[in-house]
């Protein structure tokens, strides 16, 4: 056995090498017709080889042929699978038929092998949907085809049972399980190499389970039992039937012997105290036990007088047995080395009359009956089991998959869509109420997004009404001055503002706060009053970033800032002092030049870290200068190729209408943004604050308000 369990280890491991040699060539290619046909004939003369080249165990020849088509069509294509098993099949059934390999087989294995190539193209197909198998259900497919070549082997010889089940018995075991074995290592390599190897002993919680999977577990669980229960009942029944029919044979042997069995007194035999002879009334060369019964005549020295051991001595331990026994109608014995049932008459004192049948007879019936029972039944439950679990999946679980499908798309926020599945009432239920419940949650979206427009709007127009509207100035003609925001939402963090200060100055203010929406609005307004409360009390730009920049981080828990830059502008002198707290260059325009960056030193964005240093600087505005301010929003705006508008297009948009009014100028860059944006969403707020200064001032004083 050693011998055979080597030679079919090393016939299962071609198989499994060959099988990851060819995935590993194929692993990143596609199988086109021509790999196919390659992938089938070759396993198909793997199969030949098998058949050539089987393994000689109890005088019957072993091998693992069909994992040839089972491999190529389950772990390669169907097509494979096909080829495959025609070619080994096929071939089979001509080295039977025309030269004599084990031609006692050669039907029952011819079309187990071709069966195995249309089987691994089903399952290909219709089961595993082109994916591999997991080598559990490898191993049982394997096991479960050479179950079928046993029964076929049954089925095929029914007129010759005995020799049948001498084949099955002896190749039934190895070849089931080598077959299966072989494809599951190859099932499981593969699944490692790929990352997908699952422990069939991982503790996989219920929530992570496939409800497939969980009602194949319970249903071959089920199933298993009621059949192993089922087989073990019956099989008692066998053995006993069995039993009663060896007692009853022996019985009738027994009598027929008996009624022939003369025993003559009073002869003169040497050594004997009470000599006698045994004759017979007739021939009982004819008579026989069974098939393969004996009889024998014993005396009380273990002389065997008569029957199949006539002349031989019994030893001491088998004449105990009877003596111990005495007279029985049949019971299991032990006797000249073998079990038997065995029944015991007394023809006289001190001789007996032993009929005896061997187990192998007793239940050669049940085990035949056995093995055929036992083989069917594994077919009988595979296929129950596959059409279980087939309809299972077409009636639950892909409706199940379509539903799901629908639900993430709901729950990705697309509302419209609508769960149709109706192939049972529970399914057009769950639709029914899946659909309602999308349906009554539009209503509750659309009446909160109508209050939160509301609100919204609300929130957008306090915030608006903060913002200064009033570009003309009765008593100021020396300048003009235009602004305006755009915000990416209802409201915004962006913010410009201007006021009068004492002294005939004017102080020119832009912002951008981090972030956006009601959080960003709100710092916003808690932003501007800090900067014109600090101004209006005579801060200088400088100044006012440093204080405005402590305020806003005393109780800034949400980490958000603001950019921020501050322009003072002496309208007597055209002296502005300026400070930039992180914010984008302002663009200047010299009389009769074009607009160009000022560089200006920058400081940290306010609300970042408490008692920063700050830089201001001074410019000299002289009449027909202008000065362009801005938030990223302008630059940093994109169009559908996410490419953004950019500094550049800022200067020249600027220089190409250099020469008009603020108020005509600032629409014009808004509209040239919206150009280039295209059908692009506006994700950042967009504000603006043009200023041209004409002339110095000469007037009074301007009361410190705007």
């Amino acid at each position: 056995m050693l011998l055979m369990i080597i030679q079919m280890t090393l016939a299962t491991s071609f198989y499994v090498i060959l099988t990851l040699a060819l995935c590993h060539y194929f692993k990143d290619k596609e199988i086109n017709n021509g790999g196919r046909v390659f992938i089938g004939v070759l396993f198909g003369l793997c199969s030949v080889l098998s058949t050539h080249f089987g393994i000689d165990y109890g005088n019957m020849i072993l091998n693992v042929r069909d994992i040839g088509p089972l491999a190529a069509g389950l772990f390669f294509d169907p097509v494979s699978g096909v080829i495959a098993g025609l070619i080994g099949g096929i071939e089979r059934n001509i080295a039977g038929t025309y030269f004599g390999i084990s031609s006692y087989t050669s039907i029952a294995c011819s079309v187990s092998t071709c069966l195995a190539g249309f089987l691994a193209m089903i399952l290909n197909i219709h089961v595993f949907k082109g994916k591999k198998p997991a080598p559990f259900y490898a191993f049982f497919l394997g096991a479960v085809m050479e179950v079928f070549h046993m029964y076929a082997v049954f089925i095929t010889h029914l007129d010759d049972i005995e020799m049948a089940f001498l084949v099955v018995r002896v190749c039934s075991i190895p070849m089931i399980f080598f077959t299966g074995l072989g494809l599951a290592v190859t099932s499981g390599v593969l699944a490692y190499r790929s990352g997908d190897f699952v422990s069939p002993f991982a503790n996989v919680s219920d929530e992570k389970k496939p409800i497939a999977m969980t009602f194949q577990k319970y249903l071959f669980i089920v199933t298993f039992a009621v059949m192993s229960a089922n087989f073990v009942f019956n099989f008692l029944l066998q053995t006993q039937s069995a039993y009663q029919r060896a007692v009853e044979t022996l019985k009738t042997e027994a009598m027929d012997l008996m009624t022939n069995i003369v025993v003559i007194d009073g002869m003169e035999i040497e050594g004997k105290e009470d000599p006698f002879m045994i004759a017979y009334r007739q021939d009982i060369t004819d008579i026989h036990v069974g098939r393969y019964g004996e009889f024998d005549i014993v005396d009380g020295d273990g002389e065997v007088l008569s029957g199949n051991r006539k002349g031989q001595i019994i030893n001491e331990a088998d004449l105990e047995a009877i003596r111990s026994e005495g007279e029985t109608k049949g019971s299991w014995m032990v006797l000249f080395d073998s079990v038997t049932v065995c029944r015991i008459d007394k023809i006289r004192k001190d001789l007996y009359l032993l009929t005896m049948m061997p187990t192998s007879e007793v239940f050669f019936n049940r085990n035949v009956w056995a093995y055929m029972t036992g083989l069917s039944e594994i077919l009988l439950f595979t296929v129950v089991y596959v059409i279980v679990s087939y309809l299972l999946y077409r009636i639950v679980e892909s409706n199940m998959t379509k539903v799901n499908e629908s639900l993430s798309r709901i729950t990705d926020g697309d509302l419209n869509e609508v769960v149709d599945v109706r192939s049972s009432t529970e399914f057009s239920a769950l639709s029914n109420d899946i659909n309602q419940t999308v349906g009554t949650l539009k209503g509750y979206i659309t009446a909160a997004e109508k209050k939160m427009e509301e609100e919204l709007m609300f929130a957008y127009t306090i915030q608006d009404s903060a913002l200064p509207k009033n570009f003309v100035f009765p008593g100021h003609d020396e300048f003009e001055m235009f602004a305006l925001m755009d915000p990416a939402k209802e409201v915004g963090g962006d913010f410009y503002d201007f006021f009068f200060l004492p002294g005939n100055r004017l102080a020119l203010v832009i912002a951008d706060v981090s972030g956006k929406g009601i959080p960003a609005a709100l710092f916003m307004m808690r932003s501007k009053t800090a900067i014109r409360s600090l101004a209006e009390s005579g801060k200088g730009p400088g100044d006012i970033c440093f204080q405005a920049n402590n305020q806003l981080c005393d109780g800034n828990d949400a980490g958000m800032f603001v950019t921020a830059w501050i322009g003072i502008l002496d309208l007597t002198t055209g002296l502005m002092k300026c400070a930039n707290a992180g914010h984008e260059y302002p663009v200047i325009m010299h009389e009769n030049g074009e607009y160009e960056y000022l560089k200006d030193k920058h400081s940290v964005a306010l609300g970042t870290l408490e008692d920063l240093p700050t830089f201001e600087y001074e410019l000299t505005v002289l009449p027909g200068d202008r000065i362009y301010v801005y938030t990223d929003g302008v630059p940093e705006a994109i169009d559908l190729e996410e490419e953004q508008y950019g500094a550049d297009r800022i200067l020249g948009v600027l220089n190409e209408h250099r020469d008009s009014s603020m108020t005509e100028l600032l629409p014009v860059v808004r509209e040239d943004v919206s150009d280039f944006a295209g059908g692009a969403d506006q994700f950042d707020d967009i504000t603006m604050l043009g200023f041209h200064f004409k002339y110095f001032y000469s007037g009074e004083e301007t009361p410190a308000e705007a």
